[in-house]
């Protein structure tokens, strides 16, 4: 059977058409910007780009986003250069979605969409494939309906990983809502899973640092060159979605946990940051993070900024950071790196590609993180059992001894922990270990 199907048809790529609007507050320059990304984020996916589009706008209209007009000017140029898919810039209601598929007469996607199939095709584990259907459910749920009208044509490709030959049942509202219930569940068991992982690597009582940065700001090839791990690492957006912790050694011998997250972007839906605030737990857990900034980026100080805007809406904002200005080696005119030192003094320069700026990079990190390494001496009573576990539990016990009602102890312990522990603190002030 599989002979029967063309192979010219097996290899097509997908023919995309991009759309966006300048909307109150937005620039044509900025759209332009935006359209740009939509692009890199629709070959990430697998499609080709064929064209774009953009009109200003005083609000979106309630019907097709965009007038009518111009839907009506832009589907006939599409159906001219035989566009598969029309990408907008901006998240469409339901009922824009339906009435621009039956304008266009194809399928018609927004930019949440787009984003949720690259997350379909490069999430790896159980959790992240788990927090991406989630996600795409979430998503679907109040515009089922306009897949019910298209059932005949049983498409595929991109926004549309259910595969050829979706059934009415997958479309189902009721099925769906179970699914999106039964999901929601096995995520708690996950992330149960996940805080048992963790709470071991709490025992070992080493610092944890989390690199975020825009996505293709060059996280992965950092995490690579340091640890010596083998995560993706392509030139494409979210090349690299479930997080990868690997032990790194400073020149101070101390350990480092270091962990690699899914590359932030501009416009990021607030769904998507909602379902992948688990696996965002390791930057809210981090002791510090390293923000990777593509220093040749003409955006990078927008880039900067949807980074620091993610950050708050998990609660990270507060985070020690050590910026690390990326990709120095495709630099013309290093002179520029003078202006960044000025705005952001302790930012490191390197390339990730070629180590150059690793050692001092390190030795900041190490700096940074030396208060992670304290050393306190607690006398605790014997009758205070659960706060003898739980300095077993969040501390790592150098020494104990037991001395009448009291119990001696000589341990590891996070700063952000000293507080609780005060009233059993000995001899004055922690000592740094060696």
């Amino acid at each position: 059977m599989k002979a029967l199907i063309p192979t010219e048809l097996q290899k097509r790529t997908e023919r995309v058409y991009l759309v966006g609007a300048v909307l109150k507050g937005r620039t044509a320059a900025e759209v332009e910007e935006f359209l740009d990304e939509l692009a890199e984020l629709a070959t990430t996916a697998g499609g080709r780009v064929v064209g774009r589009a953009w009109q200003k706008l005083e609000h979106p209209h309630p019907a097709t986003f965009i007038g009518p007009g111009k839907a009506e000017e832009l589907a006939a140029l599409c159906q001219a250069e035989e566009v598969d898919t029309v990408i907008f810039d901006d998240e469409l209601s339901p009922a824009q979605g339906r009435n621009l598929e039956r304008i266009f007469e194809c399928k018609i996607l927004d930019r949440t969409m787009l984003i949720l199939d690259i997350f379909g095709q490069r999430a790896q584990t159980r959790e992240g494939k788990l927090q991406v259907e989630l996600a795409r459910l979430e998503h679907l749920l109040p515009r089922l309906t306009r897949y019910w009208t298209h059932l005949h044509r049983q498409k595929g490709g991109i926004g549309m990983r259910g595969g050829e030959g979706e059934t009415q049942l997958e479309v189902d509202r009721r099925k769906t809502k179970e699914r999106i219930d039964r999901i929601r569940r096995e995520l708690v068991e996950v992330r149960r899973q996940r805080e048992v992982r963790r709470q071991g690597r709490r025992r070992h009582q080493w610092p944890l640092a989390s690199v975020v940065g825009y996505t293709n700001a060059g996280k992965s090839t950092l995490f690579n060159a340091l640890t010596g791990a083998h995560v993706l690492e392509e030139d494409k957006l979210f090349a690299t979605l479930d997080p990868t912790t690997r032990r790194l050694r400073l020149p101070s011998n101390h350990n480092v946990l270091l962990s690699d997250t899914v590359g932030f972007i501009r416009k990021l839906p607030h769904q998507l940051v909602e379902a992948f605030k688990a696996t965002l737990d390791e930057v809210v857990e981090a002791d510090l993070l390293i923000h990777v900034v593509d220093i040749t980026s003409p955006h990078a100080r927008e880039q900067i900024e949807a980074v620091n805007q993610v950050l708050e809406e998990i609660g990270a904002q507060d985070k020690p950071t050590l910026m690390a200005l990326n990709k120095i080696d495709r630099l013309e005119n290093r002179s520029i790196l003078e202006s960044w030192r000025r705005e952001w003094p302790r930012a490191v320069p390197i390339s990730a590609r070629t180590g150059e700026g690793f050692p001092e990079l390190l030795a900041e990190l190490a700096t940074l993180l030396r208060p992670a390494r304290e050393v306190v001496e607690l006398a605790i009573p014997h009758r205070q059992g659960a706060l003898v576990s739980r300095l077993h539990e969040v501390g790592q016990v150098i020494e104990s001894r037991f001395d009448g009602e009291l119990g001696h102890f000589r341990v590891h312990l996070p700063p952000h922990l000293r507080a609780e522990f005060a009233p059993y603190i000995r001899n004055g002030r922690p000592r740094t270990s060696a």
